[in-house]
């Protein structure tokens, strides 16, 4: 009798039947360490769980990503709720994950979106609640601990760049039970005595060592202050509550010392070159000032009335002469004229008849006699001459033509 043969897929699909009837596999939570991680551009997220040497393969498809609330790295410990199955074309059964958790800190991750999302909800870490930095502050409060060297870090860095800031420090408890009290009390102290900037921070640590400030009461206290607050919590991979709610978040305790205070050197070299330039618009605009200046002065001196009066003598003057040059011109007009009618004159004139010889003869009562026939005999009549008057009686009288007295 023949043995009965199978197909690789057969095989497989009798496989993957296997571990889909077996209770255990369909529901189970896996710990291990993060390996070979890959975020898939379909959003699937393939990884490996290792544990002291042993390997599970692992996928969470894009539709369970609502499952998982941090970023996967390679190294973490973490546990994984899920099934396990057989994935047929290649014959490997592989976890696939519903959620994933960090271990051991999983549990306060978890607590930190939680209230994350509950602050922002709130509005605590809203953009238009946030207050500017000062840009020139003279006072800086600092809550952290008195040791360690994120406190070293700031005034180091304070000191170098602007000596005459003076800081205050608020030696607070920034780790362990009755840290966040601790931070508390020292933003409201330093708020109370009146700085105008104060920085909250200290150095890098696990999410247990940074956890205060992972506390509502911390990030109520942030937001509650009047004086504009700096966060400077761990590193620049680390990320807290009091970040989020701050008014500026710093990177590192060192960055924020350098966000706070302003560089001395910096502002005397802006103030050197302000100057320049304040002197340089002032010298231009003076000039300026000066060449307006002079040209009103030359209109002014052109409608100053003396000039103006001496214009108008010198055009009276000329009106004048021209007038004087015209009635000159005219009284040798008419002067001629006139020589011309008194020549005319003279020669119609009864003077001159009389002075060549001739006599201008009148009746006794004046009017001149205009004929011979107008003078009766024994009248009188007067014969006028150029140097007196000759009285005279007519005795006889003679008719031009006639030869006889043709009288009466």
């Amino acid at each position: 009798m023949g043995r009965s043969v199978y197909s690789v897929k057969q095989i497989n699909a009798y496989i993957k039947n296997m571990f889909t009837q077996d209770y255990l596999l369909g529901s189970v939570s896996v710990r291990g360490e993060v390996s070979n991680c890959k975020y898939h551009s379909s959003g699937h997220i393939y990884f490996t769980l290792k544990e002291q040497g042993a390997l599970l393969q692992a996928v969470m498809f894009a539709g369970n990503r609502t499952g998982l609330s941090f970023v996967m790295r390679e190294g973490q410990q973490v546990v994984v709720n899920g099934y396990v199955n057989v994935y047929e074309r290649d014959g490997k059964y592989q976890l696939y994950a519903r959620e994933i958790s960090l271990d051991g800190v999983g549990g306060l991750y978890e607590q930190f979106e939680a209230l994350k999302r509950e602050l922002s909800d709130r509005g605590l870490f809203a953009k238009e609640y946030k207050q500017p930095i000062p840009r020139y502050i003279r006072t800086l409060g600092i809550v952290t601990a008195d040791t360690g060297a994120a406190v070293r870090d700031i005034i180091s860095i304070s000191r170098r760049r602007n000596p005459y800031v003076a800081l205050y420090l608020y030696p607070a408890k920034v780790q362990g039970e009755g840290a966040a009290e601790s931070i508390v009390a020292g933003i409201e102290a330093l708020e109370r005595f009146g700085v105008d900037c104060i920085i909250v921070g200290r150095g890098g640590g696990s999410i247990e060592d940074l956890w205060a400030f992972n506390e509502e009461k911390v990030a109520q206290a942030i937001f509650d202050c009047l004086v504009p607050v700096i966060s400077a919590v761990g590193h620049e991979t680390d990320f807290t509550i009091a970040d989020f709610v701050a008014d500026l978040r710093a990177p590192t305790p060192s960055a924020a010392a350098e966000l706070a205070v302003y560089e001395y050197e910096v502002l005397q070299s802006e103030f050197q070159e302000g100057k320049r330039r304040l002197e340089t618009a002032m010298e231009q605009r003076l000039f300026s000032y000066r060449q307006e200046l002079e040209r009103r002065n030359l209109c002014l001196q052109r409608f100053r009335p003396e000039h103006l009066t001496a214009e108008k003598r010198q055009l009276l003057d000329n009106i004048q002469d021209r007038l004087s040059a015209a009635m000159e011109k005219k009284v040798r007009e008419r002067a001629h004229r006139l020589e011309i009618l008194a020549e005319r004159l003279r020669g119609c004139s009864p003077l001159d008849k009389i002075t060549g010889g001739y006599a201008f003869v009148t009746k006794a009562d004046g009017s001149r006699l205009k004929s011979v026939s107008e003078a009766e005999p024994g009248s009188i009549l007067d014969l006028r001459l150029s140097d007196g008057v000759l009285r005279a009686k007519v005795t006889d009288r003679i008719l031009a033509g006639k030869d006889n007295d043709q009288s009466g």
